[in-house]
């Protein structure tokens, strides 16, 4: 195995970010933030010489309007000062994306907190940096969907673009499509789009099969692997080293963007998916390699789904600004006893004690063969087939 380059990261965060709060009850609870900066500052994390955390500030609207039209975010806007109006027309007031009062300046401080670690990177400032607040990859160009108002990544990526970078790969590895980011790129060659996540059979949004390419002007930068429900470790480790490196090592991205939705975890409530804390950290770490070997370490991360607010997503997000900031943690590593006692005061629940499910994830390179009566294989031949020959790519093992 290669060693762990060493980097200089930055993280966006500022408590403000937590106001990002759909109510009592939604699954996207901002507790999960906390608790992941807790674990992170409480475990030495952030004492790493090489990693610092920057602020940022709410995205202004001629940076919401690169993806967003006027009338939404103006739809936003009213709906924002009462916190109880419904504009379902804009997806607005449903049990998804309920409005609360500030909703606006909620969403777009998300947004001004993403474009700010795509800043850090583009000047130089950091090789790497992530915004776990961000990641809310479903809101559309005028409409709110599955928890999301603003489009931070997508916004992210069209910032990037206006500042003349020539292209960029998103990879999402949330459980859900990245639909939104899908669709703001469908038509756009400079940007290669690739999402892996449970089939649109068993899964909302019910987008993202192999068949979805990319626009006419963009055929092959649209990029969807639809995996089985009950995929685990090492099934979707499989498919991501079938399909994602040689892509982006064809592409050649001036800047990688990431999306590390946790909800692929198999104690997730609101998926189908059975990958392990081991197996997400071993997607982070792939993730930060391909940074290095295909775009000179130009990474920008954000965060994304994950419902299993205190056995999950502190620790998987832990482990990527560990692995962003070139020192990875054990799995083996304790969770701190501070931390574990602030978890049982908040939320009246047992904390993980390691930063471990316990599992060591393996995985079978393509070029061992394809089995047709695998689900798993027959999805990754289907997404190989679809996009690898418009990259001049074999699509066969």
């Amino acid at each position: 195995m290669k060693p762990t380059p060493s980097c200089r990261a930055s993280v966006v965060h500022h408590p403000g970010l937590t106001a990002y709060d759909f109510g009592p009850g939604h699954p996207l609870a901002p507790i999960r933030i906390d608790l992941t900066m807790r674990l992170a500052e409480s475990i030495g994390v952030f004492d790493s010489s090489e990693l610092t955390v920057v602020g940022a500030s709410e995205a202004p609207l001629e940076l919401l309007e690169l993806v967003h039209t006027p009338d939404y975010i103006a739809a936003v806007q009213a709906l924002s000062r009462t916190g109880n109006g419904v504009d379902l027309a804009h997806g607005l007031g449903t049990a998804d994306n309920p409005t609360f009062a500030g909703m606006h300046a909620a969403a777009a401080s998300v947004v001004g907190a993403s474009v700010e670690a795509a800043r850090q990177v583009a000047s130089g400032r950091a090789q790497h940096a992530v915004n776990i607040s961000g990641g809310l990859h479903h809101a559309l160009a005028d409409a709110a969907s599955g928890f999301c108002v603003y489009n931070d990544p997508a916004i992210a990526i069209a910032w990037l673009l206006d500042q003349g970078v020539q292209r960029i790969a998103y990879v999402d590895i949330d459980v859900h499509h990245g639909d939104g980011v899908q669709a703001a790129f469908f038509d756009e060659p400079r940007v290669l789009t690739i999402s892996l996540h449970e089939t649109p059979l068993t899964l909302v949004p019910g987008t993202g099969s192999a068949a979805e390419i990319g626009g006419p002007h963009a055929a092959g930068t649209a990029v969807n692997v639809a995996l089985p429900p009950g995929t685990g470790d090492d099934g979707w480790l499989r498919a991501f080293h079938a399909v994602v490196p040689p892509l982006l090592a064809e592409f050649q991205p001036d800047i990688l963007v990431t999306q590390h939705g946790c909800d692929t975890h198999r104690d997730d409530p609101l998926a189908h998916l059975t990958l392990t804390v081991d197996g997400q950290r071993a997607a982070h770490l792939a993730l930060h390699r391909l940074a290095h070997d295909v775009c000179g370490g130009r990474w920008v991360a954000v965060g994304g789904g994950g419902y299993a607010l205190v056995h999950v997503v502190p620790r998987s997000w832990t482990h990527l600004f560990a692995v962003a900031a070139g020192h990875p943690l054990e799995p083996s590593t304790p969770t701190p006893r501070a931390w574990q006692e602030y978890v049982t005061t908040l939320t009246g629940r047992r904390a993980p004690v390691l930063m471990s499910d316990g599992a060591q994830p393996r995985w079978l390179a393509w070029s061992t063969g394809y089995n047709p009566e695998s689900w798993l294989d027959s999805s990754i031949d289907e997404t190989r087939r679809a996009v690898f020959p418009l990259h001049g790519l074999d699509p066969g093992p």
